[in-house]
Parts: C-alpha cells; structure tokens; sequence
C-alpha cells in the first residue's frame, strides 16, 4: 500500500469512526436521555435541544459523505478536479447548514442553561456553532485554492 493511500485510509477510518459514533448517540444516547427526563420540567426545554440535534445530524452526515467523496477522489489522482471543488462547496454549505441550526437553536440551549441553572449548557451550543463555523471557513478558503489552481492548470495546457 502506498503512503498516500495509506494516509486516506486512516482518514477514512476516522471520518468513519466519528460518523458512527454521532450515529449512536443520535439511536441511543439522546432518547435515553429522553427517557430518563421525561415528566421533569426539564423535558420541555431538553426536547427542542434534541430536535435541534437531531436537524444537525443531517447535514452532519451529507459533509462525512462528501468528506470520503474527497478522500476516494485523491486515492484515484482526482484530487485536482472539479469533483473535489463540487465536494468542498457541499461541505461549506453543510457546515454553514450546522451553524445555522445551532445559531437559531441558542435560544433553547439559553433556556435550558437557566432552568438547569448550568451554564455549560450554552457553551455545548456554542461549540457546535464555532467549530462548524471554522469548518465552513476552512472548506471555502480549500475551495478557492483548489479552484484557483485548477484554473492555472487548465491555462497552462491551453499555453502549451
């Protein structure tokens, strides 16, 4: 096996691990939470926090699937293509979809924090809102690099 491939093969572990363990927690953890609050004044604020999570989860798994998309596109050379701008232009708007779920969900992450009396709990929200944030950012800044290099190439065999 190759360096390179042997490299996107640990990614495509990783990217694959994180998917399942999201996964999991979405199947159980989260209703078990849900068992264990409901009848509680708590289960009022802590449904909308799930429904917001569970939303997430969506676009969540579209960016994993073009993230392996990615990662399959450079064991075949294909890394410096238009599929691989397309992939990080759907990552970006994925990432921006994320965001924006927890950006409108704040307020039920605040109202639970309050009730809870545990801070923490908006800082869980605002987690999920910067660090989807910075993913949005860093997949526009690969985007443009990568379109910008493309557009060399192309000009270049058109010079030649």
């Amino acid at each position: 096996m190759k360096r390179k491939q042997a490299s996107t093969l640990f990614l495509k572990i990783v990217v694959f691990l994180l998917g399942t363990i999201v996964l999991v927690l979405c199947i159980f953890g989260l209703p078990t939470i849900a068992l264990r609050v409901a009848g509680t004044d708590f289960a009022r604020l802590l449904y909308p926090v799930f429904i917001v999570m569970y939303i997430a989860a969506v676009p969540f798994f579209v960016a994993l699937y073009h993230t392996l998309k990615i990662l399959n596109y450079i064991d075949a050379n294909k890394a410096f293509s238009e599929l691989t701008v397309k992939a990080l232009k759907m990552i970006k708007r994925c990432a921006i979809a994320v965001c924006t779920i927890y950006v409108v969900g704040m307020p039920f992450f605040y109202l639970l924090a309050e009730q809870d009396d545990a801070p923490g709990v908006i800082l869980i929200g605002l987690v999920f809102v910067f660090a989807s944030g910075v993913i949005a950012i860093i997949a526009a800044v690969l985007q443009r690099i990568l379109q910008e290099a493309i557009d060399i190439k192309k000009e270049n065999d058109l010079t030649v």
